[in-house]
């Protein structure tokens, strides 16, 4: 996962925290996951300026936390805070299925095939969404659901073994972003097929980032870092003029490390990966990447994907997308949409780092991080 890299020293405890409301079921592994990136950073160098002004809160069952090079003249850090809270809760009402009433939840309800009005943030994260299902032929699927439910990584809780193979064979049924349909005038949604579940675990978190990165430019902020469960985005440059620097975590089951640490600005930066949300059955492991096209939890050598794009949506669908993929056609997908990736791979020498896009301009060597 991917973590700012100017607040916890590397080997930090994990912290517990009670259960978040709204996008809870599944919080405990989620939140490891994410506690799990904050530990795995680096440290301010001596002398350097007074860190950013932290903002930490919870949403979509994981946490969040904003950094910021300074405070607008005239506002305080309540006042951002409560402005951060109610974007977030819009988007909640969007686009989570964990809440009934969401405009999402809804939709997944709707058995007609006239068109369903939603939101133009939802409408727009749909449609984004589709056009990544496109270019991978459905490695990125936002009907996903029914999968990711019966594998238990969803709101729908199961005991943690294996589905039967009839019963992947008719969850998958259900699963084609083909049968969705997205219109922005008036904004709605289409299905052609009732059963469709949509889920945009993929990709909302990444939407919610760039929002509330808009959110805080527009209140006058230079510099600044939004992440959500991993997710990030940064403008400007810290208080010292330095881009922020954002660790990624190696894939390891067993405690938390350091695999890379990069300088960001004004770009955005995603990790997906097969390390924290999994369970084992009978000695195998089943990880919480799940495949639309066999409805299988992906069993290959990538480990890791961290796309770093202009904005979070896309870094954050990519990521997903290119995990599910596997090494070879990841690679082939960076390099045919120009993504700057760093793919991960666990090989029986260690782990193999392969980079795509120029990513590796972005790497800080040790002296800088």
């Amino acid at each position: 996962m991917t973590s700012a890299a100017d607040s916890f020293p590397p080997g930090t405890p994990a912290v517990s925290f009670p259960p978040p409301a709204g996008w809870s079921r599944g919080w405990v592994i989620r939140l490891a996951l994410v506690l799990a990136a904050l530990v795995a950073v680096a440290v301010l160098r001596p002398g350097a300026k007074p860190k950013a002004v932290e903002l930490h809160g919870f949403t979509m069952g994981t946490h969040y936390t904003v950094r910021l090079a300074q405070l607008p003249s005239g506002m305080g850090r309540e006042e951002i805070q409560t402005r951060i809270e109610a974007s977030l809760a819009t988007v909640n009402r969007q686009m989570s299925t964990y809440l009934p009433d969401s405009e999402l939840s809804r939709f997944n309800r709707w058995e007609q095939e006239d068109w369903f009005p939603v939101s133009p943030a939802t409408a727009q994260v749909v449609a984004a969404a589709q056009e990544i299902s496109r270019q991978t032929d459905g490695a990125f699927d936002v009907t996903v659901g029914p999968l990711v439910n019966l594998w238990s990584f969803g709101p729908e809780a199961r005991p943690d073994a294996p589905p039967t193979e009839d019963e992947i064979e008719r969850a998958r049924a259900r699963v084609d972003y083909r049968r969705v349909e997205v219109r922005s005038e008036p904004p709605a949604l289409r299905k052609s097929d009732p059963d469709v579940y949509v889920d945009l675990s993929g990709v909302a978190k990444g939407y919610a980032v760039d929002l509330l990165v808009d959110l805080l430019t527009n209140l006058g902020i230079r510099g600044g870092m939004v992440e959500i469960g991993g997710d990030l985005a940064t403008w400007g440059t810290r208080a010292d003029g330095t881009p922020w620097r954002i660790g990624i975590e190696r894939p390891i089951t067993w405690g938390h490390a350091l695999h890379q640490v990069i300088g960001l600005a004004n770009r955005a930066l995603a990790t997906s990966g097969d390390y924290r949300n999994y369970f084992e059955w009978e000695g195998r492991r089943y990880s919480h990447q799940i495949d639309p096209r066999t409805g299988w939890p992906v069993q290959h050598e990538l480990t890791s994907v961290s796309v770093i794009a202009a904005n979070c949506k896309l870094a954050d669908a990519w990521a997903t997308a290119l995990m599910v993929a596997g090494p070879d056609r990841a690679e082939r997908l960076a390099r045919e949409h120009d993504l700057q990736v760093l793919l991960i791979l666990r090989t029986e020498a260690g782990f193999e780092d392969r980079m795509a896009g120029g990513f590796e301009r972005y790497l800080l060597a040790p002296s800088e991080r």
